[in-house]
């Protein structure tokens, strides 16, 4: 099994999946390896790359929010799905208040907020996904939600990341852009459901690659056999991997799949 995290790691900076990295990855599932996406995405922006990988006819498999969600592209049904619950969603709204960040939830396949910022602009381009501004934030969250991303300028947002850890250790929380931290059910992260989806196939560890960037993907390359980063990774992750490859702009998926699966 290879395990792809999405933004900035398969899919090159304009969001496209390039002809290089295709190639390799259909040669992959033509030897029958199981290529597998995991995103902080939400599910539905991530199918339309999954579509195109043609994973669904290979009988393959994504991790979407972090891994709080699999999904049977074959069948396309949800095998596994772990939520915060109302009220901590509303203790981390309440703690983004303190800490003077935007948060965003996901609600019926929208981006629900309070505030509007050029970060939560960058999850709609990328997500695809629609943007409800709503009056108040605890009124609409009225039930539980798959995952919550709190925003803010990179450097003091470091500085969040560390406070929340020590504030909240009943959640998960990690960084999958400068300007990202990403909030999950405690317990729940790529590695995580990784290795529910490795035992459902019977795949051994030492038989997976996970190729990734950021603070997101580091569970999952840590838990994988070979855990590889592209060279645009986060700095400070350089050195927690197996392997450093080429750019996700310069087809590090392709190069991964050529000298590690292939030969």
């Amino acid at each position: 099994m290879i395990v792809l995290d999405l933004d900035d790691t398969l899919l090159t900076d304009d969001h496209k999946i390039s002809d290089e990295n295709k190639e390799m990855i259909f040669k992959a599932q033509e030897l029958g390896v199981y290529v597998v996406l995991a995103s902080g995405r939400p599910t539905s922006a991530m199918t339309g790359f999954a579509k195109e990988l043609k994973l669904d006819f290979y009988n393959s498999y994504m991790l979407s929010y972090n891994g709080a969600v699999i999904t049977d592209l074959k069948e396309n049904e949800i095998l596994f799905e772990q939520t915060l619950t109302k009220e901590q969603i509303h203790e981390l709204y309440d703690y983004s208040l303190k800490s003077k960040t935007h948060i965003i939830t996901y609600l019926n396949d929208e981006i629900v907020s309070e505030t509007n910022s050029e970060y939560i602009d960058v999850e709609k381009h990328i997500t695809g996904l629609e943007h409800n501004k709503v009056p108040s934030f605890k009124a609409a969250v009225k039930t539980n939600a798959v995952k919550c991303i709190l925003l803010e300028e990179p450097s003091y947002l470091k500085t969040v990341e560390d406070d929340l850890k020590l504030a909240m250790p009943h959640l998960s929380v990690s960084m999958s852009k400068p300007f990202f931290l990403e909030v999950a059910q405690n317990g729940i992260d790529k590695a995580h459901s990784l290795k529910i989806l490795a035992e459902k196939l019977d795949i051994h560890q030492s038989e997976i690659i996970a190729v990734g960037n950021a603070g997101n993907d580091l569970t999952m390359i840590e838990y994988a056999g070979l855990g590889v980063w592209v060279e645009n990774v986060t700095p400070e992750l350089r050195d927690k991997g197996d392997l450093i490859v080429a750019s996700n702009n310069n087809h590090g998926v392709a190069e991964v799949i050529k000298n590690y699966i292939l030969n």
